[in-house]
C-alpha cells in the first residue's frame, strides 16, 4: 500500500503534521548525500517509525534495502566520504558504512518485492518503508495505523518463532516507545517463550540492558517475567525481585527532589578498581532535564550504571557467588560482575545495621541514621568504594530509611571526607624517611593504620600521623 505524506502524518496522537527537516525521513540530517542513493532505495525499520512518531536521536542509525547493487552502493559511499565500512554478511549481502554521527546498513530486499521484505518483520510499526527520492511510503501491514493507536502487534507467529530475541524486544520497544502490546501478539510471545534459550546470551544481554535502563523499563520487564521469557535467564528472580525494581524506581523519583546531587553519582559510569589499582570503567551516556537527571540508553543499548547495577542486583541470588554465576552466563563483563558483586557483598552489613536501630521505615516514621561506627564506615567505604550508590539505593528499596542512610550518602557526596573519601597523610617513603625503615610489609600496615586513625578523629596532620606511626613501633 503506497501512501503520501500528507495523508500518512495526520492523525498521529492528534498532532499537526509531523515536519521531517530534523528527523532521520530528512536525507539533509544524513551524513551522506541522497545522490548516491538509487531511486528503488527504500528507508526502512525503526528510523521510518521514529521519524513518524517525531523521535529524534543525536546519533542517526539508518537501514536502507536495495533490490540490488547493496555492497558496491555501501562501498562507494564509505570510499567518497572515507567512512569505515565492513561486510557483514556477504551471502545475504548486507553491508555497514560507519560515520562519525552515525551507522548506515545496506540489505538486500529479501522476496520478489519489498512489500514481500516488509512482509518479514517482526513488528507493524517496523514494517513501513519510505523511499526518499518520491517521499513515499509503503505501508503493506498497516503500521501506521498502529502507531497511531501506540501498539506494537506482530507481523506472524512465524517471524517471531524465526528469530525468537523478536519475543523480548516485543516487550523493549514497548517500553522504549510506551506504546501497549498487542494482545494476540502477547499471546503468541507466551505461547513461544521456551525459544528464548537457543538465543545467544550476548543477545539477551543487549534486551535485558535496554529494560534496565528505560525510563519505563520495570513494568515491561516484570511483564516479560510473568510470560516465562526470563525464568531460563534469571532463574533466581520472584514476584518480589520486581517489587524490588519497582521501589528502586520509586526511591530515584524522590531522590530527584531531595538530593539531585545522589541521582548524578547514581547515574555515573560503573567504576571499579582492578589489581593495578587503577579505576576501570564503562561510559554511559547522561544528560541533564532541568534539575533533574535522565538516563538515556547508549547506542549498543546499555547504560552501564549504578543505578543499572542496583536493579540487576535485585534478580539475582542473594548469594554473590551465585549472583556471578548467572552473570557470567549472560557475558556480562568483569567489571560489571564485580560491580554486581560488591553491593551484594555490603548489603547485610547495612541490614545488621539497620536492625540494631530504628532504620527501617517499617519500624519508625522517625529513623535514626545506621548504627556503624567510624570505624565500620570506614570500612564499609573501602570495601564498596565507587559502588556506594548502587548500595544505597539497593538499601533503600530493601527498606532502609534515607533518614538512616543520609549520613552515608552525605559523606560519599564529600570530595574530602576522611571516612570515605581518605586521602592519605604520608607516602610510604615518608615513613621510611622519618622513622628509618625499610621497604616491606610492615609499611604498608603501618600506612593503613594512619589512615584509619584519621578516618577515626585521632589524628589530623602529617606531624600527628609519624608520631602516631612511632607509638605503633613503640613496644608497650
Amino acid at each position: 500500500m503506497k501512501l503520501d505524506w500528507t495523508g500518512l502524518d495526520q492523525g498521529l496522537d492528534n498532532q499537526p503534521p509531523i515536519s521531517t527537516a530534523f528527523s532521520a525521513l530528512s536525507p539533509q540530517t544524513w551524513p551522506f548525500s541522497l545522490d548516491w542513493l538509487p531511486p528503488t532505495a527504500y528507508l526502512v525499520g525503526g528510523s521510518v517509525r521514529d521519524g513518524l512518531l517525531g523521535r529524534h536521536s543525536d546519533y542517526l542509525d539508518l537501514d536502507f534495502v536495495l533490490p540490488e547493487g547493496v555492497v558496491e552502493t555501501a562501498r562507494m559511499i564509505a570510499r567518497h566520504y572515507q567512512a569505515g565500512f565492513v561486510l557483514l554478511d556477504a551471502e545475504r549481502q548486507i553491508a555497514r558504512v560507519v560515520f562519525p554521527q552515525g551507522t548506515v546498513d545496506f540489505a538486500q530486499q529479501v522476496g520478489d518485492s519489498l512489500e514481500a521484505d516488509l512482509h518479514r518483520r517482526d513488528f507493524t510499526v517496523n514494517a513501513i518503508a519510505y523511499n526518499p527520492h518520491t517521499a513515499e511510503f509503503i505501508d503493506p501491514l498497516h503500521g501506521c495505523v498502529d502507531l497511531q493507536k501506540r501498539l506494537i502487534r506482530m507481523v506472524s507467529a512465524e517471524n517471531l518463532q524465526e528469530d525468537p530475541l523478536r519475543l523480548l524486544r516485543a516487550y523493549r520497544q514497548s517500553a522504549q516507545l510506551n506504546f501497549h502490546l498487542d494482545p494476540a501478539t502477547a499471546a503468541t510471545i507466551h505461547q513461544l517463550a521456551p525459544l528464548l534459550q537457543r538465543i545467544a546470551a550476548e543477545r539477551i544481554q543487549s534486551e535485558l540492558n535496554y529494560l534496565l535502563s528505560a525510563p519505563g523499563g520495570t513494568v515491561w520487564l516484570t511483564r516479560a517475567w510473568q510470560n516465562h521469557l526470563l525464568q531460563c535467564w534469571l532463574p533466581a528472580a520472584t514476584s518480589q525481585s520486581f517489587e524490588l525494581l519497582a521501589r528502586i524506581d520509586q526511591a530515584v523519583i524522590w531522590l530527584q527532589e531531595v538530593m539531585p546531587d545522589f541521582i548524578a553519582a547514581l547515574l555515573d559510569r560503573i567504576r571499579v578498581p582492578t589489581r593495578s589499582g587503577q579505576s576501570h570503567s564503562i561510559d554511559v551516556i547522561r544528560s541533564g532535564c532541568g534539575t533533574k537527571t535522565v538516563l538515556e540508553s547508549s547506542a549498543s543499548g546499555s547504560a552501564r550504571n549504578w543505578l543499572m547495577t542496583a536493579k540487576f542486583a535485585c534478580l539475582l541470588p542473594e548469594l554473590p557467588a551465585a549472583a556471578e554465576a548467572q552473570l557470567r552466563n549472560l557475558k556480562y563483563s568483569r567489571t560489571e560482575i564485580q560491580a554486581v558483586s560488591t553491593a551484594l557483598k555490603a548489603l547485610p552489613q547495612l541490614a545488621t545495621a539497620a536492625d540494631r536501630t530504628q532504620g527501617y521505615v517499617s519500624q519508625s516514621a522517625d529513623a535514626m541514621p545506621l548504627n556503624l561506627s567510624l570505624r565500620e564506615q570506614y570500612f564499609l567505604f573501602q570495601s564498596v568504594g565507587a559502588a556506594f550508590p548502587a548500595l544505597a539505593v539497593l538499601a533503600i528499596a530493601h527498606g532502609i530509611a534515607l533518614e538512616a542512610i543520609a549520613p552515608l550518602i552525605q559523606r560519599f557526596l564529600t570530595p574530602d571526607d576522611p571516612v570515605a573519601h581518605p586521602i592519605p597523610l604520608l607516602t610510604g617513603q615518608d615513613l621510611m624517611t622519618a622513622l628509618q625503615l625499610s621497604a616491606g610489609p610492615q609499611i604498608g600496615q603501618l600506612l593503613a593504620a594512619v589512615q584509619l586513625a584519621r578516618a577515626e578523629g585521632e589524628i589530623s596532620t602529617r606531624t600527628e600521623a609519624i608520631e602516631f606511626a612511632r607509638k605503633l613501633m613503640t613496644p608497650a
